[in-house]
């Protein structure tokens, strides 16, 4: 007797993962690559002067829209999630918000604040739409039983970080060194390029669906109350919650790479290497670049080496709330020289990064695969939406942190950064132990 479509284990795609990740892989590499595209010019472009085809913001009013608008395009996921689980299913979310994310790059590659503020807008709905259905359709290629799924989103991160990587140095460029709005039409083009290959490959798709309960006409969602958990789900839902506060502290102190950072790059750090120049945006590729060139398989390979005895999820976030920290306490010496009107060398930021980048791989896909392991099912693509709204939060702050950039002194400001995910990271560790038992063994 042949097995139903969600007992079968699909072992036909990339290293025996089932093929429908390929697609969801490269329609989240493009979105991504028009996202971090846009975050790569924006500060730059809002506090850029009229002459120079910016729109003269001053740095906290550019931080203060930059910080909403990070806000926005995550706490959208919460609607975009409910959106899925209740009307569209996730397939068709993800396509209609790829649509309205590429026009909302082209209505910026038109040179009006007013079409500037819609583009803003309307990327906040599309990646609302895409961002957390694109992940529930990972977890749900595979089995709940099935030990690849962690392994299956490794692969997915990956794919984030070749857009994120590629990115700046051509969106970036364009921008800086062409004009602003060439490089916000080239975003708005690579996620085009994303629909195409994901409409294209929708039959490796429908596996995911049907365990989601979606026909490939229509999405079925549960008739059942949402509230009617067990005991076990409450006190699953309830680790997600604690989790949530500790990643929003994390992606505060992480954001601050589109802007406190990114000013510190453009105004504070000598952008020469072996004497070539380079555009500032370049630094927001190191962290994806990091990652491409080993420490995620590095660190993937550790975890698996340690098998059973591997830290649980939530020292897993602790370690990330640790590295952003110790990032942060690494510059501290490069932005007291500053204050003195010296530009620094480029490697303060590298080390910087790299530093960050072991924090992101400790934390971020941890995050994503536990709450698609813990959340009900029925809710799952809410629940992811919510998830999301903790990196809405972190956005929110690292938009503050920009705003303070001429205001506070810097050696002031990265300090009690770093002080702050430290503490953080101890109180996590501390209360690991009741957090675990709210997980139900779900490590």
């Amino acid at each position: 007797m042949t097995q139903p479509a969600s007992q079968q284990r699909d072992t036909a795609g990339w290293f025996g993962h089932p093929r429908g990740l390929s697609t969801l892989f490269f329609t989240e590499m493009w979105e991504r690559f028009s996202f971090y595209g846009l975050k790569a010019l924006l500060i730059l472009f809002m506090t850029a002067a009229v002459t120079q085809g910016g729109l003269g913001f001053t740095d906290k009013h550019a931080g203060n829209v930059i910080g909403w608008y990070g806000f926005g395009v995550y706490a959208s996921a919460i609607f975009g999630g409910l959106l899925a689980d209740k009307v569209l299913g996730q397939y068709r979310s993800v396509l209609l918000g790829g649509i309205i994310i590429a026009l909302g790059h082209f209505s910026m590659a038109v040179p009006t604040v007013a079409t500037f503020y819609l583009g803003l807008c309307l990327i906040v709905v599309g990646t609302g739409l895409l961002k957390p259905n694109a992940s529930t359709m990972v977890g749900a290629l595979y089995d709940p039983d099935d030990a690849r799924r962690d392994a299956g989103f490794s692969i997915f991160y990956v794919g984030i970080n070749v857009g994120a990587f590629v990115a700046p140095l051509i969106v970036g460029t364009l921008g800086q060194k062409v004009n602003w709005h060439a490089g916000f039409a080239c975003a708005g083009v690579g996620m085009i390029i994303g629909l195409i290959q994901y409409v294209a490959g929708k039959p490796r798709l429908l596996p995911a669906l049907q365990r989601l309960g979606q026909t490939e006409r229509h999405a079925a969602p549960s008739s059942e109350p949402w509230w009617r958990f067990t005991r076990a789900e409450w006190g699953r839902v309830a680790a997600i919650a604690v989790l949530f506060v500790f990643s929003s502290v994390f992606w505060g102190a992480f954001e601050q790479a589109s802007s406190s950072l990114n000013l510190f790059a453009d105004r504070l750090t000598r952008n020469t290497v072996f004497g070539y120049s380079f555009p500032s945006t370049w630094y927001q590729s190191l962290n994806s670049m990091f990652m491409i060139l080993g420490l995620a398989p590095g660190i993937g390979w550790v975890w698996v080496r340690m098998g059973p005895k591997q830290p649980s999820s939530p020292v897993k976030f602790a370690l990330g709330l640790f590295f952003v920290g110790l990032g942060f306490a690494l510059i501290v010496p490069a932005a007291t020289m500053t204050q003195q009107g010296v530009l620094v060398s480029p490697w303060w930021l590298v080390g910087l990064y790299f530093l960050h980048t072991i924090g992101e791989l400790c934390l971020s896909p941890v995050g994503l695969s536990l709450v698609t392991k813990l959340a009900p099912q029925r809710i799952v693509g809410a629940m992811m939406g919510l998830w999301f709204l903790s990196i809405a939060v972190g956005n929110k702050l690292a938009g503050m942190a920009g705003g303070l950039f001429e205001s506070l002194p810097l050696p002031k400001l990265f300090g009690a950064v770093a002080l702050t995910t430290f503490v953080a990271a101890l109180v996590l560790l501390a209360i690991t132990p009741w957090i675990r038992k709210l997980m139900g063994g779900v490590r």
